[in-house]
């Protein structure tokens, strides 16, 4: 029989007249919609008349699943593929799916639609050449300090509400003047962005976390002179000579010189390298 195909269909993010008319008629056209939770779902289908067959699509059954649905659309079946909200794969069920059936030759066609990464960068009023998107921010403070302080363009991350301040907190201790907006509830009723310096956010919302889903979007890490990367590396370097250890040293320089550990130990780092 001839094979079948994944359709990847983003749904809306918050507000259903987001839903876009291509995803629409993906799913009235599908045999079957994988969906992490059919009752959300559910109501976008019935907003918009369509009837189509849910199975739950989520990251506790997403091995299983997707053997199953691959073996379906090597029968011919077409299978929609929806999230929650917003592109799915984007810290979102889908990967396991999609890699399966690209690994099993199906044809895979993905939608555009709404993203709550994209609507975040662009409300934030930051700049947007250049970003990176990391997901759910770490839990832990040292994890997390090191993707604050990672170069690379504008950060847009995803973020629990009740760990916002404690985040701001971080950010403000790393660099109080940099810029950062706080993207709360897009595309819904209560849509609020927040823009400001990381110490006036953290001021703002110390003891008293935003509600509803979040979006951080933080303005680029500044770059360190390289004159002074070098000259605290070459610091760093005496010192491990002496007999100090790298990690608890670099924390010390990169103290006293403001440029912060993990640049201190990436110029050190360089330094040895080229030795």
């Amino acid at each position: 029989m001839s094979a079948g195909r994944l359709v990847v269909c983003p749904p809306p993010i918050g507000n259903l007249e987001d839903v876009t008319l291509r995803v629409l008629a993906a799913l009235r056209d599908a045999d079957v919609v994988a969906c992490e939770d059919t009752r959300r779902t559910g109501i976008l289908l019935d907003r918009y008349g369509v009837s189509a067959p849910l199975v739950s699509y989520h990251e506790h059954n997403e091995d299983r699943r997707a053997s199953e649905l691959v073996e379906r659309m090597r029968h011919g079946d077409v299978v929609a593929l929806v999230s929650d909200a917003g592109m799915p794969l984007v810290s979102d069920p889908g990967f396991v799916l999609v890699r399966s059936a690209v690994a099993a030759g199906l044809a895979v066609e993905v939608l555009p639609g709404p993203s709550a990464v994209l609507a975040a960068l662009v409300a934030s009023a930051l700049p947007s050449d250049s970003w990176r998107f990391v997901g759910f921010l770490p839990r832990k403070q040292g994890d997390l300090r090191r993707v604050l302080e990672e170069p690379g363009g504008t950060l847009v991350a995803f973020e629990s509400p009740r760990r916002v301040p404690a985040t701001l907190e971080v950010l403000a201790e790393l660099d109080a003047d940099r810029a950062v907006a706080v993207c709360r509830e897009l595309t819904k009723a209560h849509e609020e962005v927040v823009r400001g310096s990381a110490a006036e956010l953290a001021q703002r919302y110390a003891g008293a976390p935003p509600r509803g889903e979040v979006v951080l979007v933080v303005a680029p890490a500044a770059a360190a002179p390289p004159g002074d990367a070098h000259a605290a590396a070459q610091a760093l370097a005496r010192l491990v000579d002496a007999g100090a250890r790298a990690r608890p040293a670099a924390a010390v320089v990169g103290e006293m010189t403001g440029l912060g550990a993990n640049a201190v130990y990436r110029a050190y780092t360089e330094l040895r390298s080229q030795e």
